[in-house]
């Protein structure tokens, strides 16, 4: 491949939101960026029209059957894309010897195995899929160390927090002066909602998120605050920060991404207009600062910034979280698979949103956490969480 100096791109997940708003930044400095490869899950008309605008070397989808629409729906697009399938194809993109950035954003488990690809690569890893740490924070923070691969965060929270972090925070809090670290929420759309109604809540009602515009699945768990509950954790294994040294702080504006509090007093916080190319950006061009397409912030029209503590009985998928973090092991791991198919059973129908967190307790319940060795037993813990998970679905009353 022909060296043009420009950072060549993989976007891992590129049909989701953070995959999209990523093109919108990169189609906003050509001379910066060039797309190497993109994939995507089965959308295959949208990642087709991505392929012809972005003109990528590869495209990777889920099976051969999409690979075989996709590369049917290139034939009326000018595109030299070669088209592959499956999970060895999205590792391969991701560690491919001409790729130096990749975007890891495909959405829950499935983006665990090409994020740790990457990582082992030695790639800069721009990290959107929270579940590879939450999954296998201490074998994914080894590989990175290993691989001398760079690790930058894209969720607004932890971009905000590496923001307002000391420059070449080297993971020691006291000996940088750190007291905790706070991650802001919003408080998702049932912030307000009497406790009687939570169990008549719909998936379009859990998905109609104030702020942020995300996929299903992410604005389910930001509408039960599981979100919260994964990114504490994810924040634990990014910063090396204990679950008692990490605080959630509800903040219905989201216009504080997060903040670091340092033990003279200080408070460093990151502002913005929610929108994740501000984060993608930041993690793009690091250490520069490069134009996002993102509004300025305007203080005088948002006139006030509130914040509350969480409400445990109105969220208890965050207290689950905390726990799961403080047993360590394979707890978060049985605690996001346990969450993915209690919240694909919701948005299914099958499962009454206040079950979400019934599921995920009685799974951390009946399989008791164990030693994470490798990768190999990563995917045991969450195979054996998503069978007992389904189980109990199955036989709900």
């Amino acid at each position: 491949m022909t060296n043009t100096g420009k950072q060549r791109l993989t976007i891992l997940g590129a049909t989701g939101s953070i995959g999209l708003n990523t093109l919108d930044v990169v189609a906003r400095h050509p001379e910066r960026f060039e797309v190497f490869a993109l994939t995507g899950n089965s959308r295959v008309v949208e990642l087709a029209e991505l392929c012809r605008r972005y003109q990528p070397r590869y495209a990777v989808v889920a099976d051969v059957a999409a690979a075989t629409r996709l590369r049917e729906a290139l034939k009326t697009h000018d595109t030299r894309c070669t088209v592959l399938s499956g999970e060895e194809a999205l590792a391969a993109v991701a560690a491919h010897e001409d790729v130096d950035v990749v975007m890891a954003a495909i959405v829950g488990a499935a983006g665990l195995q090409p994020t740790l690809a990457a990582a082992r690569a030695g790639k800069r890893v721009l990290l959107a899929n929270k579940e590879a740490l939450v999954m296998a924070g201490p074998l994914f923070m080894t590989e990175v160390r290993k691989a001398g691969a760079t690790l930058l965060p894209i969720d607004s929270e932890h971009n905000a927090v590496f923001q307002s972090l000391p420059a070449n925070f080297n993971g020691d809090l006291d000996a940088r002066g750190i007291r905790r670290i706070l991650l802001t929420a919003s408080g998702g759309p049932f912030r307000d909602l009497p406790l009687s109604a939570f169990a008549r809540v719909t998936p379009q009602q859990a998905c109609a998120h104030p702020n942020w515009v995300m996929g299903q699945k992410i604005s389910v768990d930001s509408a039960s605050m599981m979100n919260k509950g994964l990114e504490v954790i994810e924040a634990h294994w990014l910063f090396n920060a204990p679950a008692e040294r990490i605080d959630v702080v509800v903040h219905p504006q989201s216009v504080i991404h997060s903040l670091v509090e340092y033990n003279d007093g200080s408070v460093l916080a990151q502002l913005g207009n929610p929108d994740m190319r501000t984060p993608i950006a930041h993690a793009l061009a690091y250490p520069e600062r490069i134009e996002a397409g993102v509004a300025p912030l305007d203080l005088f029209q948002i006139g006030r910034l509130d914040f509350t503590p969480p409400d445990h009985q109105r969220f208890p998928c965050l207290g689950l979280a905390y726990d799961a973090l403080r047993a360590g092991g394979s707890a978060p791991a049985l605690l996001n698979a346990a969450n993915e198919v209690a919240v694909a059973a919701f948005l299914a129908g099958r499962l009454p949103f206040t079950d979400i967190a019934r599921i995920i307790a009685r799974v951390l319940e009946r399989i008791p956490a164990s030693a994470l060795p490798d990768l190999q037993a990563v995917l045991q813990a969450d195979a054996a969480a998503r069978q007992l998970a389904n189980a109990l679905i199955a036989n709900a009353p």
